[in-house]
Protein backbone atom coordinates (compact mmCIF):
# COMPACT_ATOMS: atom_id res chain seq x y z
CA UNK A 1 0.00 0.00 0.00
CA UNK A 2 1.36 3.24 -1.29
CA UNK A 3 0.56 6.07 1.99
CA UNK A 4 -0.04 9.44 0.94
CA UNK A 5 1.75 12.36 2.68
CA UNK A 6 -1.29 12.97 4.80
CA UNK A 7 -0.39 17.12 5.63
CA UNK A 8 -1.27 17.52 1.86
CA UNK A 9 -4.38 16.59 2.94
CA UNK A 10 -4.76 19.40 5.27
CA UNK A 11 -4.41 21.92 2.81
CA UNK A 12 -7.46 23.95 1.66
CA UNK A 13 -9.25 23.29 -1.86
CA UNK A 14 -6.81 25.00 -3.98
CA UNK A 15 -3.83 27.48 -4.05
CA UNK A 16 -5.36 31.10 -4.15
CA UNK A 17 -3.80 31.35 -8.26
CA UNK A 18 -5.43 28.38 -9.71
CA UNK A 19 -8.33 29.15 -8.05
CA UNK A 20 -8.35 32.46 -9.44
CA UNK A 21 -7.51 30.47 -13.00
CA UNK A 22 -10.43 28.48 -12.58
CA UNK A 23 -12.98 31.12 -12.33
CA UNK A 24 -11.50 33.51 -14.39
CA UNK A 25 -11.79 30.31 -16.98
CA UNK A 26 -15.34 29.20 -16.45
CA UNK A 27 -16.31 33.15 -17.04
CA UNK A 28 -14.26 32.88 -20.36
CA UNK A 29 -15.98 29.97 -21.34
CA UNK A 30 -19.29 31.62 -21.12
CA UNK A 31 -17.89 34.79 -22.92
CA UNK A 32 -14.91 33.96 -25.43
CA UNK A 33 -14.77 37.53 -26.20
CA UNK A 34 -14.52 39.42 -23.09
CA UNK A 35 -12.12 41.78 -23.24
CA UNK A 36 -10.24 40.78 -19.88
CA UNK A 37 -7.94 42.88 -18.27
CA UNK A 38 -5.58 40.66 -15.65
CA UNK A 39 -4.10 42.59 -12.60
CA UNK A 40 -4.35 39.61 -10.39
CA UNK A 41 -1.43 37.61 -10.25
CA UNK A 42 1.72 39.36 -9.90
CA UNK A 43 2.97 37.87 -13.32
CA UNK A 44 4.80 40.88 -15.31
CA UNK A 45 4.43 41.56 -19.06
CA UNK A 46 7.23 43.63 -20.38
CA UNK A 47 9.55 42.03 -22.34
CA UNK A 48 12.96 40.67 -20.82
CA UNK A 49 15.62 43.97 -20.93
CA UNK A 50 17.63 43.95 -24.02
CA UNK A 51 20.82 43.74 -21.71
CA UNK A 52 19.59 40.52 -20.76
CA UNK A 53 18.26 38.77 -23.90
CA UNK A 54 22.05 39.82 -25.45
CA UNK A 55 23.78 38.45 -22.89
CA UNK A 56 21.77 35.24 -23.21
CA UNK A 57 21.88 34.92 -27.15
CA UNK A 58 25.71 35.12 -26.79
CA UNK A 59 25.47 32.09 -23.64
CA UNK A 60 23.70 30.11 -26.00
CA UNK A 61 26.43 30.36 -28.93
CA UNK A 62 28.54 29.34 -26.40
CA UNK A 63 26.83 26.48 -25.53
CA UNK A 64 27.47 25.53 -29.46
CA UNK A 65 31.01 25.31 -29.34
CA UNK A 66 33.06 22.80 -27.21
CA UNK A 67 35.36 25.20 -26.02
CA UNK A 68 33.10 27.23 -24.35
CA UNK A 69 30.06 24.69 -23.91
CA UNK A 70 29.00 24.01 -19.79
CA UNK A 71 27.79 21.25 -18.18
CA UNK A 72 27.13 21.18 -15.06
CA UNK A 73 27.35 24.15 -13.04
CA UNK A 74 28.36 24.85 -9.32
CA UNK A 75 24.79 24.09 -7.03
CA UNK A 76 25.29 27.62 -5.23
CA UNK A 77 25.92 29.90 -8.57
CA UNK A 78 28.50 31.34 -11.08
CA UNK A 79 30.81 33.15 -8.65
CA UNK A 80 30.77 35.79 -11.65
CA UNK A 81 27.66 36.52 -10.70
CA UNK A 82 27.54 36.04 -6.70
CA UNK A 83 30.05 38.42 -6.98
CA UNK A 84 28.02 41.02 -8.78
CA UNK A 85 24.88 40.60 -6.31
CA UNK A 86 26.91 40.93 -3.53
CA UNK A 87 29.12 44.00 -4.52
CA UNK A 88 25.80 46.10 -6.31
CA UNK A 89 22.66 44.94 -3.99
CA UNK A 90 24.48 44.66 -0.77
CA UNK A 91 27.71 46.11 -0.56
CA UNK A 92 27.01 49.03 -1.95
CA UNK A 93 24.04 50.32 0.50
CA UNK A 94 26.72 49.12 3.75
CA UNK A 95 25.89 45.58 4.09
CA UNK A 96 28.52 43.00 5.58
CA UNK A 97 27.28 40.23 2.29
CA UNK A 98 29.97 38.17 1.29
CA UNK A 99 29.42 36.45 -3.11
CA UNK A 100 30.06 32.81 -1.05
CA UNK A 101 26.92 33.32 1.27
CA UNK A 102 24.95 34.24 -1.82
CA UNK A 103 23.28 30.98 -3.32
CA UNK A 104 21.48 31.05 -6.77
CA UNK A 105 18.25 29.72 -7.50
CA UNK A 106 15.24 29.18 -9.37
CA UNK A 107 12.59 31.34 -7.55
CA UNK A 108 12.18 32.92 -4.16
CA UNK A 109 8.79 31.19 -4.00
CA UNK A 110 10.62 27.83 -4.01
CA UNK A 111 13.21 28.90 -1.52
CA UNK A 112 10.62 30.31 0.81
CA UNK A 113 9.78 26.75 1.02
CA UNK A 114 12.61 25.11 0.87
CA UNK A 115 14.44 26.39 3.45
CA UNK A 116 11.83 24.27 5.64
CA UNK A 117 14.03 21.18 4.62
CA UNK A 118 16.96 22.65 7.01
CA UNK A 119 14.58 23.20 10.14
CA UNK A 120 13.09 21.17 12.63
CA UNK A 121 9.48 20.27 13.25
CA UNK A 122 8.95 21.56 16.76
CA UNK A 123 9.98 25.27 15.82
CA UNK A 124 6.76 27.68 16.56
CA UNK A 125 6.37 29.46 13.74
CA UNK A 126 4.75 32.87 13.31
CA UNK A 127 3.70 34.22 9.75
CA UNK A 128 1.63 37.66 9.00
CA UNK A 129 -2.17 38.25 8.26
CA UNK A 130 -3.10 39.01 5.09
CA UNK A 131 0.43 36.64 3.94
CA UNK A 132 1.99 35.23 1.12
CA UNK A 133 -0.08 31.85 0.77
CA UNK A 134 3.13 29.92 0.09
CA UNK A 135 5.09 30.48 3.76
CA UNK A 136 1.84 28.72 5.29
CA UNK A 137 1.00 26.19 2.66
CA UNK A 138 4.31 24.66 2.44
CA UNK A 139 4.30 24.57 6.54
CA UNK A 140 1.33 22.24 6.31
CA UNK A 141 2.92 20.34 3.46
CA UNK A 142 5.69 19.85 5.93
CA UNK A 143 3.74 18.89 9.01
CA UNK A 144 4.20 21.99 10.96
CA UNK A 145 0.52 22.29 11.62
CA UNK A 146 -2.79 20.98 12.44
CA UNK A 147 -6.12 21.86 11.20
CA UNK A 148 -6.99 24.79 9.51
CA UNK A 149 -10.37 26.45 11.35
CA UNK A 150 -13.13 27.53 9.77
CA UNK A 151 -11.16 31.04 9.12
CA UNK A 152 -8.99 28.71 7.21
CA UNK A 153 -6.04 29.48 10.49
CA UNK A 154 -4.23 26.78 10.87
CA UNK A 155 -3.44 25.35 14.30
CA UNK A 156 -0.01 25.46 15.54
CA UNK A 157 0.54 29.29 13.57
CA UNK A 158 1.14 31.74 15.08
CA UNK A 159 -0.77 34.54 12.59
CA UNK A 160 0.27 38.16 12.58
CA UNK A 161 -2.80 40.45 11.98
CA UNK A 162 -1.17 43.57 10.16
CA UNK A 163 -3.96 46.52 9.25
CA UNK A 164 -4.83 49.39 8.60
CA UNK A 165 -4.85 50.38 12.58
CA UNK A 166 -0.76 49.14 12.50
CA UNK A 167 -0.23 50.03 9.14
CA UNK A 168 0.14 46.68 7.89
CA UNK A 169 3.57 45.99 10.11
CA UNK A 170 3.36 43.07 12.30
CA UNK A 171 3.20 43.60 16.38
CA UNK A 172 6.08 42.10 17.80
CA UNK A 173 4.60 38.85 19.49
CA UNK A 174 3.56 38.74 22.79
CA UNK A 175 5.14 34.88 23.30
CA UNK A 176 8.46 34.08 21.86
CA UNK A 177 8.35 32.04 18.43
CA UNK A 178 11.25 30.32 16.45
CA UNK A 179 10.87 31.20 12.32
CA UNK A 180 8.98 34.95 11.58
CA UNK A 181 7.95 35.01 7.79
CA UNK A 182 8.84 39.02 6.64
CA UNK A 183 7.72 40.26 3.37
CA UNK A 184 8.98 43.81 2.70
CA UNK A 185 7.93 45.71 0.79
CA UNK A 186 4.83 43.80 1.35
CA UNK A 187 2.56 41.41 -0.58
CA UNK A 188 -0.30 41.59 -0.78
CA UNK A 189 -0.31 44.74 1.10
CA UNK A 190 2.03 46.70 -0.74
CA UNK A 191 3.28 48.62 2.69
CA UNK A 192 6.50 48.71 3.85
CA UNK A 193 8.80 48.26 6.83
CA UNK A 194 11.03 51.19 8.66
CA UNK A 195 14.29 51.24 9.59
CA UNK A 196 12.98 51.42 13.26
CA UNK A 197 10.28 48.61 12.43
CA UNK A 198 13.18 46.34 11.40
CA UNK A 199 15.14 46.88 13.77
CA UNK A 200 12.35 45.95 16.46
CA UNK A 201 12.62 42.57 14.91
CA UNK A 202 16.19 41.94 14.76
CA UNK A 203 16.02 42.69 18.25
CA UNK A 204 12.79 40.27 18.95
CA UNK A 205 14.97 37.94 17.13
CA UNK A 206 18.51 38.14 18.74
CA UNK A 207 16.62 37.72 21.99
CA UNK A 208 14.76 34.58 21.51
CA UNK A 209 17.48 33.00 19.01
CA UNK A 210 14.85 33.41 16.84
CA UNK A 211 15.32 33.68 12.57
CA UNK A 212 13.79 36.11 10.50
CA UNK A 213 12.94 34.83 6.69
CA UNK A 214 13.16 38.20 4.84
CA UNK A 215 11.21 38.40 1.60
CA UNK A 216 12.34 41.20 -0.59
CA UNK A 217 11.23 40.22 -3.40
CA UNK A 218 9.94 43.55 -4.20
CA UNK A 219 13.06 45.59 -3.05
CA UNK A 220 13.58 47.45 -6.40
CA UNK A 221 10.52 49.24 -6.01
CA UNK A 222 11.30 50.54 -2.96
CA UNK A 223 11.50 55.09 -3.78
CA UNK A 224 11.82 56.26 -0.31
CA UNK A 225 15.69 56.59 0.90
CA UNK A 226 14.43 55.65 4.49
CA UNK A 227 13.22 52.61 3.84
CA UNK A 228 15.35 49.68 4.12
CA UNK A 229 16.22 47.22 0.75
CA UNK A 230 17.73 44.56 2.95
CA UNK A 231 17.29 43.15 6.46
CA UNK A 232 21.58 43.25 6.36
CA UNK A 233 21.16 46.92 6.49
CA UNK A 234 20.07 46.61 10.00
CA UNK A 235 23.11 46.25 12.37
CA UNK A 236 22.77 42.52 14.61
CA UNK A 237 20.64 40.88 11.36
CA UNK A 238 23.50 39.03 9.96
CA UNK A 239 23.05 36.72 13.36
CA UNK A 240 19.20 36.37 12.79
CA UNK A 241 18.40 36.33 9.40
CA UNK A 242 18.13 34.47 5.82
CA UNK A 243 17.25 37.07 3.02
CA UNK A 244 15.46 35.38 0.01
CA UNK A 245 15.18 37.80 -3.52
CA UNK A 246 14.37 37.48 -7.16
CA UNK A 247 14.85 38.88 -10.59
CA UNK A 248 11.02 37.66 -11.74
CA UNK A 249 9.65 41.24 -11.24
CA UNK A 250 12.44 43.86 -11.12
CA UNK A 251 14.15 42.07 -14.49
CA UNK A 252 10.88 40.44 -15.94
CA UNK A 253 12.73 36.89 -15.03
CA UNK A 254 8.92 35.01 -14.25
CA UNK A 255 9.25 32.41 -16.89
CA UNK A 256 13.20 32.65 -16.77
CA UNK A 257 13.65 31.76 -13.39
CA UNK A 258 16.53 33.14 -11.53
CA UNK A 259 16.96 34.32 -7.97
CA UNK A 260 19.15 34.10 -4.51
CA UNK A 261 18.80 33.47 -1.12
CA UNK A 262 21.44 34.74 1.47
CA UNK A 263 22.47 32.86 4.17
CA UNK A 264 25.64 34.81 6.40
CA UNK A 265 28.36 32.36 7.67
CA UNK A 266 28.22 32.39 11.46
CA UNK A 267 24.12 32.53 11.45
CA UNK A 268 23.57 29.46 13.62
CA UNK A 269 20.34 27.42 14.31
CA UNK A 270 20.02 24.73 17.27
CA UNK A 271 20.05 21.03 18.19
CA UNK A 272 16.81 20.13 20.70
CA UNK A 273 19.66 19.46 23.03
CA UNK A 274 20.63 23.53 22.29
CA UNK A 275 23.99 23.03 20.80
CA UNK A 276 24.46 25.41 18.03
CA UNK A 277 24.70 24.23 14.28
CA UNK A 278 26.20 26.71 11.32
CA UNK A 279 22.89 26.61 8.91
CA UNK A 280 25.05 27.87 5.83
CA UNK A 281 26.75 24.65 5.85
CA UNK A 282 23.18 23.02 6.14
CA UNK A 283 21.75 24.69 3.37
CA UNK A 284 24.82 24.37 1.40
CA UNK A 285 24.27 20.63 1.93
CA UNK A 286 20.51 20.67 0.98
CA UNK A 287 21.29 22.61 -1.89
CA UNK A 288 24.48 20.67 -3.31
CA UNK A 289 22.21 17.09 -2.64
CA UNK A 290 18.39 18.43 -4.13
CA UNK A 291 19.11 21.24 -6.64
CA UNK A 292 21.47 21.50 -9.76
CA UNK A 293 21.65 24.65 -10.39
CA UNK A 294 20.31 27.60 -12.51
CA UNK A 295 20.79 27.35 -16.15
CA UNK A 296 24.19 28.64 -17.29
CA UNK A 297 22.23 30.49 -20.11
CA UNK A 298 20.19 32.13 -17.15
CA UNK A 299 22.61 33.13 -15.07
CA UNK A 300 24.33 35.24 -17.86
CA UNK A 301 21.24 36.78 -18.28
CA UNK A 302 20.95 37.82 -14.34
CA UNK A 303 24.30 38.76 -14.16
CA UNK A 304 23.40 41.27 -17.54
CA UNK A 305 21.12 42.94 -15.01
CA UNK A 306 24.01 44.42 -13.14
CA UNK A 307 25.78 45.94 -16.69
CA UNK A 308 25.18 49.84 -17.05
CA UNK A 309 22.89 48.87 -19.67
CA UNK A 310 20.90 46.52 -17.74
CA UNK A 311 20.82 48.89 -14.57
CA UNK A 312 18.87 51.53 -16.87
CA UNK A 313 16.46 49.25 -18.04
CA UNK A 314 15.76 47.93 -15.03
CA UNK A 315 14.91 51.09 -14.04
CA UNK A 316 12.20 51.90 -16.66
CA UNK A 317 10.62 48.67 -16.09
CA UNK A 318 9.85 49.26 -12.51
CA UNK A 319 9.15 52.88 -13.31
CA UNK A 320 6.84 51.30 -15.80
CA UNK A 321 5.19 49.70 -13.22
CA UNK A 322 5.34 52.13 -10.10
CA UNK A 323 2.97 54.80 -12.38
CA UNK A 324 0.74 52.14 -13.02
CA UNK A 325 0.41 51.67 -9.19
CA UNK A 326 0.07 55.39 -9.22
CA UNK A 327 -2.55 55.26 -11.81
CA UNK A 328 -4.42 52.88 -9.60
CA UNK A 329 -4.55 54.05 -6.32
CA UNK A 330 -5.00 58.30 -8.11
CA UNK A 331 -7.93 56.79 -9.98
CA UNK A 332 -9.57 54.46 -6.84
CA UNK A 333 -8.94 57.24 -4.34
CA UNK A 334 -11.13 59.59 -6.44
CA UNK A 335 -13.74 57.25 -6.86
CA UNK A 336 -13.79 57.55 -2.88
CA UNK A 337 -12.48 54.05 -2.27
CA UNK A 338 -10.33 53.30 0.27
CA UNK A 339 -6.40 52.02 -0.90
CA UNK A 340 -2.75 51.27 0.62
CA UNK A 341 0.10 50.68 -1.36
CA UNK A 342 1.29 51.18 -4.43
CA UNK A 343 3.76 53.80 -3.44
CA UNK A 344 6.83 51.53 -2.83
CA UNK A 345 5.50 48.74 -4.09
CA UNK A 346 3.46 47.11 -7.23
CA UNK A 347 1.11 46.45 -5.33
CA UNK A 348 -2.45 48.33 -4.20
CA UNK A 349 -4.11 46.92 -1.33
CA UNK A 350 -8.05 48.04 -2.26
CA UNK A 351 -10.83 47.84 0.63
CA UNK A 352 -13.90 46.65 -0.90
CA UNK A 353 -17.26 48.57 -1.08
CA UNK A 354 -20.07 48.32 1.11
CA UNK A 355 -18.84 45.58 3.11
CA UNK A 356 -18.68 43.26 0.30
CA UNK A 357 -17.08 39.89 0.81
CA UNK A 358 -13.59 39.60 -1.23
CA UNK A 359 -14.50 36.93 -3.25
CA UNK A 360 -17.93 38.71 -4.38
CA UNK A 361 -15.97 41.87 -5.71
CA UNK A 362 -13.81 39.37 -7.38
CA UNK A 363 -16.48 38.12 -9.17
CA UNK A 364 -18.23 41.86 -9.60
CA UNK A 365 -14.78 43.47 -11.42
CA UNK A 366 -14.97 40.37 -12.96
CA UNK A 367 -18.14 40.07 -14.38
CA UNK A 368 -19.05 43.75 -15.09
CA UNK A 369 -15.70 44.83 -15.63
CA UNK A 370 -13.69 42.21 -17.22
CA UNK A 371 -10.94 43.07 -14.51
CA UNK A 372 -9.33 40.22 -12.70
CA UNK A 373 -7.70 40.90 -9.41
CA UNK A 374 -7.09 38.93 -6.39
CA UNK A 375 -9.05 38.48 -3.44
CA UNK A 376 -7.68 39.60 0.08
CA UNK A 377 -9.40 36.69 1.77
CA UNK A 378 -7.28 34.28 -0.39
CA UNK A 379 -4.11 35.81 1.82
CA UNK A 380 -5.48 34.68 5.15
CA UNK A 381 -8.64 36.06 7.29
CA UNK A 382 -7.48 39.39 8.14
CA UNK A 383 -7.62 40.11 4.02
CA UNK A 384 -11.37 39.82 4.14
CA UNK A 385 -12.65 42.72 2.99
CA UNK A 386 -9.98 43.72 0.58
CA UNK A 387 -8.55 43.00 -2.81
CA UNK A 388 -5.26 43.16 -4.44
CA UNK A 389 -4.73 44.91 -7.37
CA UNK A 390 -1.34 44.44 -9.53
CA UNK A 391 0.35 47.08 -11.65
CA UNK A 392 2.14 44.28 -13.95
CA UNK A 393 0.34 45.29 -17.33
CA UNK A 394 0.71 47.68 -19.92
CA UNK A 395 -0.10 51.45 -19.07
CA UNK A 396 -2.66 51.48 -21.36
CA UNK A 397 -4.29 48.06 -19.89
CA UNK A 398 -4.37 49.92 -16.06
CA UNK A 399 -5.76 53.02 -17.38
CA UNK A 400 -8.83 51.46 -19.24
CA UNK A 401 -9.20 48.64 -16.24
CA UNK A 402 -9.23 52.08 -13.87
CA UNK A 403 -12.31 53.20 -16.29
CA UNK A 404 -14.03 50.31 -16.12
CA UNK A 405 -13.73 49.99 -12.29
CA UNK A 406 -14.11 53.22 -11.63
CA UNK A 407 -17.57 53.50 -14.03
CA UNK A 408 -19.12 50.77 -11.88
CA UNK A 409 -18.38 51.80 -8.86
CA UNK A 410 -20.09 55.52 -9.54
Amino acid sequence: MAVVNANYLKLKAGYLFPEISRRVNHFLKDHPDAPLIRLGIGDVTEPLPAACREAMIKAVEEMGDRATFKGYGPEQGYSWLREKIAAHDFQARGCDIDASEIFISDGSKCDTGNILDIFGDSNKIAVTDPVYPVYVDTNVMAGHTGEANDRGEYAGLVYLPITAENNFTATLPSDPVDLVYLCFPNNPTGAVASREHLQAWVDYARTHRAILFFDAAYEAFITDPAIPHSIYEIPGARDCAIEFRSFSKNAGFTGTRCAFTVVPKGLKGYTPSGDAVDLWSLWQRRQSTKFNGVSYIVQRGAEAVYSPEGQTQVRQLVSLYLENARLIRDRLSKAGMAVYGGVNAPYVWVKTPNGMSSWDFFDTLLHTCYVVGTPGAGFGAAGEGYLRLSAFNSQANVIEAMARVVATLG
